[in-house]
Protein backbone atom coordinates (compact mmCIF):
# COMPACT_ATOMS: atom_id res chain seq x y z
CA UNK A 1 0.00 0.00 0.00
CA UNK A 2 1.35 3.48 -1.21
CA UNK A 3 0.67 5.34 2.29
CA UNK A 4 2.49 2.61 4.38
CA UNK A 5 5.81 4.24 5.71
CA UNK A 6 9.24 1.96 5.67
CA UNK A 7 10.13 0.76 8.78
CA UNK A 8 13.57 -1.44 8.78
CA UNK A 9 14.23 -4.20 11.48
CA UNK A 10 17.16 -5.67 12.11
CA UNK A 11 17.21 -8.57 14.54
CA UNK A 12 20.03 -11.13 15.74
CA UNK A 13 20.91 -12.94 18.42
CA UNK A 14 23.56 -10.75 20.45
CA UNK A 15 27.34 -10.32 19.56
CA UNK A 16 25.95 -11.24 15.73
CA UNK A 17 26.99 -7.74 14.41
CA UNK A 18 23.92 -5.68 14.18
CA UNK A 19 24.58 -2.86 15.86
CA UNK A 20 27.47 -2.55 13.30
CA UNK A 21 25.83 -3.23 10.63
CA UNK A 22 23.16 -0.32 11.77
CA UNK A 23 26.10 2.01 12.03
CA UNK A 24 27.28 1.03 8.57
CA UNK A 25 23.93 2.02 7.25
CA UNK A 26 23.45 4.81 9.05
CA UNK A 27 26.56 6.24 7.24
CA UNK A 28 25.22 5.31 4.00
CA UNK A 29 21.21 6.64 4.25
CA UNK A 30 19.04 8.91 5.30
CA UNK A 31 18.07 7.14 8.51
CA UNK A 32 17.47 7.39 12.31
CA UNK A 33 18.11 4.34 14.91
CA UNK A 34 15.89 2.46 17.29
CA UNK A 35 17.44 0.49 19.98
CA UNK A 36 15.63 -2.41 20.61
CA UNK A 37 17.04 -3.96 23.61
CA UNK A 38 15.78 -4.20 27.13
CA UNK A 39 18.78 -4.17 28.52
CA UNK A 40 19.97 -0.62 27.15
CA UNK A 41 16.80 1.07 28.18
CA UNK A 42 19.13 1.05 31.50
CA UNK A 43 21.18 4.00 32.70
CA UNK A 44 24.87 3.37 34.21
CA UNK A 45 24.46 -0.75 32.63
CA UNK A 46 26.89 0.16 29.81
CA UNK A 47 29.44 -2.29 30.09
CA UNK A 48 27.40 -5.92 30.75
CA UNK A 49 24.77 -4.66 27.89
CA UNK A 50 27.87 -4.25 25.23
CA UNK A 51 26.09 -0.43 25.08
CA UNK A 52 27.87 1.56 22.01
CA UNK A 53 30.16 4.00 24.08
CA UNK A 54 29.38 7.68 24.11
CA UNK A 55 31.46 7.97 21.31
CA UNK A 56 29.78 5.84 19.04
CA UNK A 57 26.63 7.67 20.77
CA UNK A 58 27.54 10.68 19.38
CA UNK A 59 28.57 9.48 15.41
CA UNK A 60 25.61 6.99 15.83
CA UNK A 61 22.60 8.36 17.86
CA UNK A 62 20.18 6.07 18.99
CA UNK A 63 16.79 6.22 20.52
CA UNK A 64 15.16 4.29 23.80
CA UNK A 65 19.28 4.11 24.86
CA UNK A 66 19.57 5.17 29.12
CA UNK A 67 16.09 6.18 29.13
CA UNK A 68 15.58 4.95 32.85
CA UNK A 69 17.30 3.91 36.20
CA UNK A 70 17.73 0.50 36.99
CA UNK A 71 15.36 0.66 40.16
CA UNK A 72 12.33 1.13 37.31
CA UNK A 73 10.67 -1.38 34.73
CA UNK A 74 10.36 -0.96 31.30
CA UNK A 75 7.62 -3.03 29.55
CA UNK A 76 7.13 -4.25 25.67
CA UNK A 77 3.49 -2.49 25.85
CA UNK A 78 5.94 0.72 26.90
CA UNK A 79 8.59 -0.22 23.94
CA UNK A 80 5.28 -0.51 21.72
CA UNK A 81 4.49 3.12 22.47
CA UNK A 82 7.68 4.59 22.40
CA UNK A 83 8.39 3.27 18.89
CA UNK A 84 5.86 3.93 17.33
CA UNK A 85 5.52 7.30 18.14
CA UNK A 86 9.43 7.83 17.85
CA UNK A 87 8.75 5.82 13.80
CA UNK A 88 6.03 8.82 13.13
CA UNK A 89 8.50 11.56 14.14
CA UNK A 90 11.49 9.93 11.86
CA UNK A 91 9.06 10.11 8.91
CA UNK A 92 7.80 13.28 9.68
CA UNK A 93 11.51 14.12 9.16
CA UNK A 94 11.59 12.53 5.99
CA UNK A 95 13.86 9.93 7.31
CA UNK A 96 13.86 5.88 7.27
CA UNK A 97 13.80 4.13 10.64
CA UNK A 98 15.89 1.37 11.33
CA UNK A 99 15.27 -0.95 14.83
CA UNK A 100 18.05 -2.69 15.73
CA UNK A 101 18.10 -5.05 18.66
CA UNK A 102 17.95 -8.74 19.67
CA UNK A 103 14.69 -8.26 22.00
CA UNK A 104 12.61 -10.51 20.31
CA UNK A 105 9.97 -9.91 22.51
CA UNK A 106 9.41 -6.68 21.53
CA UNK A 107 9.72 -6.79 17.77
CA UNK A 108 7.02 -9.33 17.99
CA UNK A 109 4.56 -6.56 20.13
CA UNK A 110 5.67 -4.11 17.21
CA UNK A 111 4.97 -6.62 14.55
CA UNK A 112 1.99 -8.46 15.88
CA UNK A 113 0.37 -5.91 18.79
CA UNK A 114 -0.53 -6.61 22.64
CA UNK A 115 -3.13 -7.69 24.04
CA UNK A 116 -5.45 -4.27 25.60
CA UNK A 117 -7.68 -6.08 27.47
CA UNK A 118 -4.75 -7.24 30.34
CA UNK A 119 -4.91 -4.98 33.46
CA UNK A 120 -1.31 -2.50 34.04
CA UNK A 121 1.16 -3.71 36.55
CA UNK A 122 0.06 -3.33 40.07
CA UNK A 123 3.26 -2.55 42.31
CA UNK A 124 1.25 -3.75 45.58
CA UNK A 125 0.01 -6.89 43.94
CA UNK A 126 3.39 -7.76 42.35
CA UNK A 127 5.30 -6.62 46.04
CA UNK A 128 2.17 -9.14 47.98
CA UNK A 129 3.32 -12.43 45.34
CA UNK A 130 7.44 -11.67 45.98
CA UNK A 131 6.61 -11.40 49.84
CA UNK A 132 4.92 -14.65 49.12
CA UNK A 133 8.11 -16.14 47.38
CA UNK A 134 10.33 -14.71 50.09
CA UNK A 135 7.54 -16.40 52.85
CA UNK A 136 7.34 -19.89 51.19
CA UNK A 137 9.40 -20.16 48.55
CA UNK A 138 9.34 -19.48 44.45
CA UNK A 139 8.33 -23.50 44.14
CA UNK A 140 5.51 -22.38 46.11
CA UNK A 141 4.38 -19.23 44.27
CA UNK A 142 4.49 -21.68 40.97
CA UNK A 143 2.24 -24.36 42.45
CA UNK A 144 -0.31 -21.59 43.27
CA UNK A 145 0.76 -20.57 39.66
CA UNK A 146 -0.44 -23.96 38.22
CA UNK A 147 -3.57 -23.80 40.31
CA UNK A 148 -5.31 -21.25 39.00
CA UNK A 149 -3.95 -21.15 35.43
CA UNK A 150 -2.76 -24.67 34.50
CA UNK A 151 -2.05 -23.47 31.05
CA UNK A 152 0.24 -21.05 31.96
CA UNK A 153 1.89 -23.73 34.86
CA UNK A 154 2.28 -25.90 31.55
CA UNK A 155 4.27 -22.95 29.11
CA UNK A 156 6.66 -20.94 32.47
CA UNK A 157 9.32 -23.32 34.43
CA UNK A 158 9.72 -22.26 37.50
CA UNK A 159 12.58 -19.84 37.13
CA UNK A 160 10.65 -17.19 34.69
CA UNK A 161 9.87 -15.38 37.78
CA UNK A 162 8.73 -12.29 35.84
CA UNK A 163 6.31 -14.55 33.77
CA UNK A 164 4.94 -16.17 36.67
CA UNK A 165 4.40 -12.59 38.65
CA UNK A 166 2.99 -11.24 35.99
CA UNK A 167 0.28 -13.98 35.30
CA UNK A 168 -0.74 -14.02 38.69
CA UNK A 169 -1.06 -10.48 38.98
CA UNK A 170 -3.36 -10.88 36.36
CA UNK A 171 -5.36 -13.63 38.19
CA UNK A 172 -5.54 -11.16 41.16
CA UNK A 173 -6.37 -8.51 39.22
CA UNK A 174 -8.77 -9.88 36.90
CA UNK A 175 -10.17 -13.68 39.08
CA UNK A 176 -9.54 -14.86 35.31
CA UNK A 177 -6.24 -16.84 33.63
CA UNK A 178 -3.69 -14.65 31.47
CA UNK A 179 -3.77 -17.24 28.48
CA UNK A 180 -7.68 -17.24 28.94
CA UNK A 181 -7.40 -13.40 28.14
CA UNK A 182 -4.30 -13.67 25.83
CA UNK A 183 -6.67 -16.03 23.49
CA UNK A 184 -9.44 -13.83 23.20
CA UNK A 185 -7.46 -10.97 22.13
CA UNK A 186 -7.34 -10.37 18.28
CA UNK A 187 -4.08 -8.84 16.70
CA UNK A 188 -3.90 -4.99 16.49
CA UNK A 189 -0.89 -5.02 13.43
CA UNK A 190 0.45 -1.69 13.06
CA UNK A 191 -0.93 -1.64 9.56
CA UNK A 192 0.10 1.81 8.96
CA UNK A 193 3.94 0.73 8.53
CA UNK A 194 5.67 -1.16 5.65
CA UNK A 195 8.04 -3.35 8.12
CA UNK A 196 11.22 -4.85 5.93
CA UNK A 197 12.71 -7.62 8.71
CA UNK A 198 16.47 -8.79 7.84
CA UNK A 199 17.66 -11.18 10.42
CA UNK A 200 21.65 -11.85 10.77
CA UNK A 201 21.82 -15.56 12.00
CA UNK A 202 25.68 -16.65 12.13
CA UNK A 203 26.66 -20.24 12.39
CA UNK A 204 26.15 -20.85 16.30
CA UNK A 205 29.84 -21.71 16.96
CA UNK A 206 31.10 -18.80 15.03
CA UNK A 207 29.21 -16.64 17.45
CA UNK A 208 29.80 -18.66 20.38
CA UNK A 209 33.40 -17.53 19.71
CA UNK A 210 32.39 -13.96 19.21
CA UNK A 211 30.41 -14.40 22.65
CA UNK A 212 33.55 -15.86 24.85
CA UNK A 213 35.46 -13.12 23.11
CA UNK A 214 32.98 -10.55 24.28
CA UNK A 215 32.69 -11.53 27.55
CA UNK A 216 36.48 -11.82 28.01
CA UNK A 217 36.81 -7.90 26.44
CA UNK A 218 34.05 -6.99 29.49
CA UNK A 219 36.02 -8.71 32.54
CA UNK A 220 39.08 -6.21 31.00
CA UNK A 221 37.19 -3.35 30.91
CA UNK A 222 35.82 -3.56 34.29
CA UNK A 223 32.50 -5.01 34.14
CA UNK A 224 32.70 -6.24 38.33
CA UNK A 225 33.41 -2.42 39.29
CA UNK A 226 30.74 -1.51 37.25
CA UNK A 227 28.14 -4.16 38.98
CA UNK A 228 29.62 -2.89 42.48
CA UNK A 229 28.67 0.66 41.27
CA UNK A 230 25.64 -0.02 40.69
CA UNK A 231 25.08 -1.99 43.81
CA UNK A 232 26.27 1.59 45.66
CA UNK A 233 24.24 3.76 43.60
CA UNK A 234 20.86 2.03 43.23
CA UNK A 235 21.54 -0.62 45.96
CA UNK A 236 21.14 -3.43 42.65
CA UNK A 237 19.54 -6.22 43.88
CA UNK A 238 18.41 -9.51 42.26
CA UNK A 239 14.65 -8.83 42.58
CA UNK A 240 15.25 -5.93 40.33
CA UNK A 241 14.28 -6.42 36.60
CA UNK A 242 17.48 -4.76 35.40
CA UNK A 243 19.50 -7.45 37.37
CA UNK A 244 18.37 -10.25 35.99
CA UNK A 245 20.07 -8.95 32.46
CA UNK A 246 22.41 -11.62 31.76
CA UNK A 247 25.95 -11.26 33.20
CA UNK A 248 25.01 -9.40 36.05
CA UNK A 249 22.55 -11.39 37.18
CA UNK A 250 25.91 -14.04 37.80
CA UNK A 251 28.11 -10.56 38.68
CA UNK A 252 25.87 -9.72 41.43
CA UNK A 253 25.70 -13.65 42.86
CA UNK A 254 29.29 -13.22 43.23
CA UNK A 255 29.71 -10.14 44.42
CA UNK A 256 26.74 -10.43 47.64
CA UNK A 257 26.78 -13.89 47.80
CA UNK A 258 30.41 -15.45 47.52
CA UNK A 259 33.77 -15.60 49.15
CA UNK A 260 34.85 -13.53 46.08
CA UNK A 261 38.17 -15.87 45.75
CA UNK A 262 39.66 -16.67 42.45
CA UNK A 263 38.02 -20.17 41.72
CA UNK A 264 34.73 -18.71 42.78
CA UNK A 265 35.27 -15.64 40.07
CA UNK A 266 36.19 -17.89 37.32
CA UNK A 267 32.99 -20.18 38.25
CA UNK A 268 31.15 -16.91 37.97
CA UNK A 269 32.57 -16.19 34.12
CA UNK A 270 32.01 -19.75 33.04
CA UNK A 271 27.92 -19.55 34.39
CA UNK A 272 28.13 -15.89 32.14
CA UNK A 273 29.43 -17.66 29.14
CA UNK A 274 27.20 -20.46 29.39
CA UNK A 275 23.94 -17.57 30.29
CA UNK A 276 24.59 -15.74 27.09
CA UNK A 277 25.11 -18.83 25.10
CA UNK A 278 21.49 -19.99 26.38
CA UNK A 279 20.32 -16.55 25.66
CA UNK A 280 21.33 -16.58 21.86
CA UNK A 281 19.74 -20.28 21.97
CA UNK A 282 16.54 -18.17 22.98
CA UNK A 283 16.95 -15.50 20.55
CA UNK A 284 17.29 -18.26 17.66
CA UNK A 285 13.88 -19.84 18.33
CA UNK A 286 12.21 -16.41 18.71
CA UNK A 287 13.35 -15.72 15.17
CA UNK A 288 12.63 -18.60 13.67
CA UNK A 289 8.82 -18.15 15.07
CA UNK A 290 8.72 -14.90 13.76
CA UNK A 291 10.18 -16.07 10.92
CA UNK A 292 7.20 -18.58 10.57
CA UNK A 293 4.34 -15.72 10.72
CA UNK A 294 6.27 -12.85 8.74
CA UNK A 295 8.64 -12.46 5.48
CA UNK A 296 12.33 -11.90 6.47
CA UNK A 297 15.75 -11.86 4.64
CA UNK A 298 18.23 -13.75 6.50
CA UNK A 299 22.27 -13.31 6.66
CA UNK A 300 24.54 -15.91 7.60
CA UNK A 301 27.38 -13.37 7.83
CA UNK A 302 27.66 -9.84 8.23
CA UNK A 303 29.30 -9.75 4.51
CA UNK A 304 26.46 -11.36 3.02
CA UNK A 305 24.37 -8.34 5.02
CA UNK A 306 26.51 -5.51 3.78
CA UNK A 307 26.20 -6.85 0.04
CA UNK A 308 22.65 -7.57 0.00
CA UNK A 309 22.04 -4.17 1.81
CA UNK A 310 24.64 -1.91 -0.19
CA UNK A 311 21.38 -0.11 -1.88
CA UNK A 312 19.46 0.34 0.83
CA UNK A 313 18.40 4.10 1.45
CA UNK A 314 16.52 6.01 4.10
Amino acid sequence: MSNQMPVINLMGPTASGKTALACELYDRGNFEIISVDSALVYQDMDIGSAKPSKEEQALYPHHLIDIITPLEVYSAAQFVDDSTKLIDQIHAKGKTPILVGGTMLYFKALLEGLADNLPNADEKVRQHIEHEAEQNGWEWVYEELKRVDPLAGERFKVSDRQRIIRALEVYRLTGRPITQLQSEQPKQTAYRYNFHNYALLPDRLELHGRIEQRLKKMWEIGFLNEVESLIEKYNLNENLPSARSVGYRQALDFLKNSDRSHKSKLEMEDKSLFATRQLAKRQYTWLRSLQEAHTFKTYLTIKQAQEDLRNLHG
